[in-house]
């Protein structure tokens, strides 16, 4: 962004009544978290139609677990970085109302970030598949994959949505009703191609709003 538009956006901050923002899997790349799409995606080396969608999971969960533990072991090191710590400080400051992210690997919450929609889920907690019970990943040993409940064996799968899996209404309600009261929107570290995420922005552009 040049200096032109950096102040464009500034003064755009300044004026906003109520700021949001909505990230994506490029803003933990600099955490080590490597994106999705993209080139040196996870997506080059892992066909998410084999390992991305619900119906895949079900079928072969110990596959998709293998991609899955591998992500986990990136993740238990990743730290925020600037950008994390940027979209905090706004919120301290009171400027960022709320924050919508794509990812699930709570660096916005690591950072400082409270008030934060997770759209995906996150990937902190497991819930087996059978019984509904739910325990922390920290908790569970990843040696044997899939992992099986303790209470009654049955898989555990992250909280995280797969693709074919619905967005959690909540963060969706959430989401959708602070798009339509959003008059600036920051968009970091996504595309915002893949919907419903993708309504987000446009929701906010249709009410007269901008785009950062």
């Amino acid at each position: 962004m040049n200096e032109k538009r950096l102040r464009k956006a500034a003064q755009l901050l300044r004026m906003a009544q109520h700021v949001i923002a909505l990230t994506g899997a490029g803003i933990s790349v600099d955490s080590g978290i490597p994106a999705f799409r993209g080139a040196q995606g996870l997506w080059d080396r892992y066909d998410p139609a084999e390992y991305a969608h619900i119906s895949s999971f079900t079928a072969n969960p110990g596959k998709v677990w293998g991609m899955l533990k591998e992500l986990y072991q990136i993740m238990e090191k990743a730290q925020p970085n600037p950008a994390h710590y940027a979209l905090a400080r706004l919120e301290e400051l009171g400027i960022l109302k709320a924050l919508v992210t794509q990812n699930v690997d709570g660096l916005h919450q690591k950072a400082g970030s409270r008030r934060v929609i997770e759209f995906h889920g996150n990937g902190e907690t497991l819930i087996c598949l059978s019984c509904g019970k739910e325990y922390p990943v920290k908790e569970m040993a990843l040696e044997t994959l899939p992992p099986l409940c303790p209470s009654c064996q049955g898989v555990l799968k992250p909280q995280v949505v797969f693709f074919g899996e619905p967005i959690p209404p909540q963060a969706l309600e959430e989401a959708f009703r602070e798009a339509d009261e959003c008059d600036v929107m920051l968009v970091v570290g996504t595309s915002a191609q893949v919907y419903p995420a993708a309504d987000l922005p446009r929701r906010v552009a249709w009410s007269g709003g901008s785009i950062i």
